[in-house]
């Protein structure tokens, strides 16, 4: 609820906020796509242009955007930055690699691709999108060449578990995002995004995958080598720092059964597969521990009083550092300076997600306190639209015309927040997984993802919009499937 409600009026009409939107909404856009401007100022500018056409007062407009700024940082901020720092851990000791050699040097190639939307699924968890795609794709390519299989067959797989958990499933700054703006439980949040994850990733990972790798020939080999030093060469470091050009430090295009075989820089052993799966694990698992509380426990009682503090989501994320610095750290070797070194330098990648988050917080908050929440939302009933396809709808218009994620969630969770209010805790859930899923519809040439596959596999941009843009669209109609079926259950 807005802590300007009572004191923050409009003074237009309907026509007058529904003006004030459209305006606002297309500053961003306009911004973004065409003045090249940062997403973070568009946001800022866009709030203004939108309280002003409203006639909000100037000094509200501040207010407004103050507030929601403060109120998102404080419930989303601090999760994105705990997680960042378990993905850091995670990226620099080798741990990702552990688990994927784990996994894709003992399955038959015919498994393989499965086996590759499992483990991005797995290691996607507390890794961002980016981060994921640097670690996978050089596993990809190389067992790709060693297996003879079309790259895409194994390639859409690992692309399809990454995206999946990016836009479904907390920690992820999207469904974080409109977790804290609808007033979404996020431990509900969290089991029906898991459930819905799982159909999403088959179909628009191993079945299209091997649908388009038919259609989409690429030679492995000639990958192996652009990956590295050709013209469609990966960036030169990860967000936390971390070489591309090969896996634990494996540059040699060699059997992938030797993956992860270098140790990370001042590493004396390799992670062990267990406690690295239970670090990932800790937090989603917390948190479910407690959502499971709250449905079969009653208030009051000492078993669910205690799930509820250590299933608290900054809590639960805290734990995973805390457990992240001895099995990702002292366990591989790691003093006390390497460790700290690793948190700190996995904060800076994320300053620019965590300021678009704010500004978008604030830009949701000078919505709704102008007025225009309330309206979509009287819209929306008096039309009789589910909130679900509602917020769906709004969040692919937004994808579609910015190009970003998480605006598109930001901007679609404050345009539809006002029903939230009307609904019950597990339809409010699954809105923020509607929303979720339409951000992540067809991704194309205005989205820094598209750019980031294209190059990495060497495609063309024809290429690339048949393979990854398609894939995306299927995980965005999947899960919006998936949603709404859940919702005659739940």
């Amino acid at each position: 609820m807005s802590l300007l409600a009572d004191t923050v009026h409009h003074t237009g009409n309907d026509w007058q906020l529904i003006l004030a939107a459209a305006l606002g909404i297309a500053t961003v856009v306009v911004l973004i796509t065409w003045l090249k401007v940062h997403p973070f100022l568009a946001l800022i500018f866009g709030s203004a242009v939108m309280g002003a056409v409203a006639a909000v007062a100037a000094t509200d407009i501040v207010t407004s955007f103050q507030t929601g700024v403060g109120a998102t940082v404080g419930s989303v901020g601090l999760l994105i930055a705990l997680g960042a720092m378990i993905g850091g851990m995670l990226a620099e000791s080798g741990g990702a690699d552990s688990i994927v050699r784990a996994f894709t040097s003992r399955v038959s190639p015919e498994r393989l691709p499965w086996v590759m939307g499992g483990v991005a699924a797995l290691i996607g968890i507390p890794l961002f999108f980016e981060v994921g795609v640097v670690l996978l794709v050089p596993i990809v390519l190389l067992a790709a060449h060693n297996t003879r299989q079309p790259v895409l067959r194994i390639g859409i797989p690992a692309l399809a578990g990454l995206s999946v958990l990016h836009g479904l499933v907390p920690p992820h700054p999207g469904p974080l995002v409109a977790i804290a703006a609808l007033g979404a439980d996020l431990g509900r949040t969290l089991i029906f995004g898991l459930i819905v994850a799982v159909p999403t990733v088959i179909i628009a990972g191993p079945i299209f995958g091997s649908f388009i790798s038919q259609r989409i020939p690429l030679e492995a080999r000639e990958l192996v080598v652009s990956a590295r030093t050709g013209p469609t060469a990966a960036p030169a470091a990860t967000p936390a720092g971390r070489p591309a050009t090969g896996v634990g430090g494996v540059d040699d295009p060699g059997s992938y059964d030797d993956l992860g075989d270098g140790l990370a820089d001042g590493a004396r052993r390799r992670p062990a597969l267990g406690p690295t799966i239970a670090t990932i694990l800790l937090p989603v698992v917390l948190m479910l521990l407690r959502a499971i509380g709250e449905l079969t426990l009653d208030e009051g009682n000492g078993l669910r009083t205690v799930l509820d503090v250590i299933g608290t989501p900054v809590v639960a994320m805290l734990a995973g550092v805390t457990l992240a610095m001895f099995t990702l750290g002292t366990a591989v070797g790691f003093g006390k300076e390497r460790i700290s070194s690793i948190l700190g330098g996995s904060l800076p990648g994320i300053a620019g997600i965590l300021l678009i988050v704010a500004a978008g917080g604030g830009f949701k908050q000078v919505l709704v306190d102008a007025g225009v929440g309330d309206l979509v939302g009287s819209a929306a009933k008096g039309a009789s639209l589910s909130p679900l396809i509602l917020g769906w709808l709004v969040a692919v218009g937004i994808r579609l015309a910015t190009g970003s994620a998480t605006v598109a969630t930001i901007t679609a969770a404050g345009i539809v927040a006002p029903l939230a209010s009307g609904l019950d805790a597990s339809t409010v859930a699954l809105l923020a997984l509607a929303i979720g899923a339409g951000s992540l519809f067809f991704s194309h040439v205005n989205d820094a993802g598209f750019w980031l596959v294209k190059e990495y596999f060497g495609m063309t941009v024809g290429q690339t919009i048949k393979s990854w843009s398609v894939m995306e669209t299927i995980i965005s109609v999947v899960g919006l499937i998936g949603v709404l079926l859940l919702s005659l259950v739940v």
